[in-house]
């Protein structure tokens, strides 16, 4: 059996792109970022609409299918149903797309994979049934606001938040991860300024404004283009970087002359790369990364940074690394693997991927990695973690568990450490932990002091 030749429309790649989603439940931007490489980069910018909008949009789109076919969606082939949801979102929420162009072009993509002439009619009628009834449906929003409302979240996701802070906070923070997130950059203060970077992105027409909290954040409110484009990019003079994730780097505090800073779950190398910038001449940075994809981005990043030599890229995870029993560390990072409920906006397949069990999981390994980091620490050193999770049990929970295993550590308060701006995001407790209510992505952060010979 012969492969089938890779999309080459913007819709049949975000068709394709969701029935792989569908199918194998991988991580869309890893997806995302494979299918669309043969495309051009406007192309690319219609097929991350798309496939994002529908992600968001899914509880929705599928409440407004039906009322329009009878065949129950949980039976269709996730091809059929993923057109379905492709054609109505770009009826009912992008307005510059003509309704023509919406339909036929969706239905084209059935035509284009083979699919037989009835199941093409089928899509096609009810698109079309869609677009002559949509002046009368009703809104997302006007949904959101029913009872019981419609959130676009799964059930067990939004009990918990309620639960937590409240229904009208729940609420908040699902219908902010149902928009599309700003472009949020942190500016390398090696390289340039705040104020400089702004004045480039003005005289090539990109309105950007200062972040809320973080001294070197800029946000973009809106831009389709590829981050490449952007002035300065290959000059290494900023990293695209939530605020949440700024913020917490600068719980490592002050960093000591001559220091040493581990970083044991480096990842794309945000906070590895916001250290650097931190850390002083004579000091040095490890960063632990074990997936190749990432590795690479990591060692990639670094140098168009400018961080190359004072970084030291490892592929290898830290269980390993710590195995070879290197030299103690002043400072060190545990970005851990979390469920990632605090960026559902930026990764909208999170809150379809996870389930409530993964939590224990998620918690279980967390636990270990701060574990492994505690044998590397100098006595007197500091012990960060984070996670980009809204959950207590990747957070606060991790936090009492360790703490109860390794008594010799004591938590410290996050605020002074921040800007004044920030403090209000520092729970009573001491942790760092804002939510998408208040502007940026969802994150916990913790700064754990080593009792030894203090």
């Amino acid at each position: 059996m012969t492969a089938s030749p890779p999309p080459t429309t913007p819709r049949a790649a975000a068709v394709e792109i969701l029935c792989l989603w569908a199918t194998t439940h991988n991580s869309v931007d890893i997806l995302f970022q494979a299918a669309v490489e043969r495309l051009a980069d406007l192309d690319r910018g219609l097929v991350k609409t798309l496939v994002y909008g529908v992600l968001r949009q899914k509880e929705y789109l599928d409440h407004i299918l039906r009322s329009f076919a009878k065949h129950p969606l949980r039976k269709m082939k996730p091809r059929t149903l993923m057109t379905l949801r492709v054609g109505i979102y770009q009826l009912l929420f992008l307005s510059r797309i003509p309704e023509s162009a919406a339909v036929n072009a969706t239905v084209n993509t059935l035509k284009e994979a083979g699919q037989p002439p009835w199941l093409i009619g089928f899509v096609n009628g009810i698109l079309r049934a869609v677009a002559r009834s949509r002046a009368t449906l009703p809104t997302a929003d006007q949904l959101a606001a029913a009872e019981p409302p419609l959130l676009n979240h799964p059930a067990w996701l939004l009990e918990c938040w309620q639960a937590r802070f409240g229904p009208e906070t729940a609420r908040a923070i699902c219908r902010i991860n149902n928009t599309e997130p700003p472009l949020s950059l942190r500016v390398n203060a090696r390289r340039t300024s705040r104020t400089m970077m702004l004045e480039a992105l003005t005289k090539t027409g990109i309105a950007a404004r200062k972040g809320l909290y973080s001294p070197a954040g800029l946000i973009i409110d809106a831009f389709p283009g590829a981050i490449a484009s952007l002035p300065g990019y290959e000059e290494g003079h900023f990293q695209v970087q939530d605020e949440a994730a700024q913020l917490a780097s600068l719980l490592a505090g002050p960093l000591p002359s001559g220091c040493r800073v581990l970083d044991g779950c480096a990842g794309l190398g945000g906070k590895t790369s916001h250290l650097a910038e931190m850390l002083p001449p004579d000091g040095a940075i490890v960063a632990v990364e074990p997936d190749p994809r990432r590795y690479r981005l990591l060692r990639d990043n670094l140098r168009r940074l400018g961080h190359g030599k004072a970084v030291l890229p490892v592929r290898t995870d830290l269980r390993s690394y710590a195995a070879g029993r290197p030299q103690p560390f002043d400072v060190i990072l545990i970005d851990a693997p979390c469920s990632g409920t605090g960026v559902i906006r930026r990764q909208p397949d999170i809150r379809w991927n996870r389930q409530p069990e993964d939590l224990a999981t998620y918690q279980q390994a967390q636990v270990h990695l701060l574990e492994i980091a505690a044998t590397l620490l100098k006595p007197g050193g500091i012990l960060l973690y984070a996670t980009c999770s809204l959950e207590p049990e990747e957070n606060q929970e991790a936090v009492r568990l360790f703490l109860e295993r390794c008594p010799r550590f004591s938590p410290e308060s996050a605020a002074p450490y921040l800007p004044e701006s920030a403090r209000r995001l520092v729970y009573p407790s001491g942790f760092f932990s804002p939510s998408p209510a208040d502007g940026l992505d969802g994150f916990f952060a913790a700064r754990l002091i080593d009792g030894r010979n203090l």
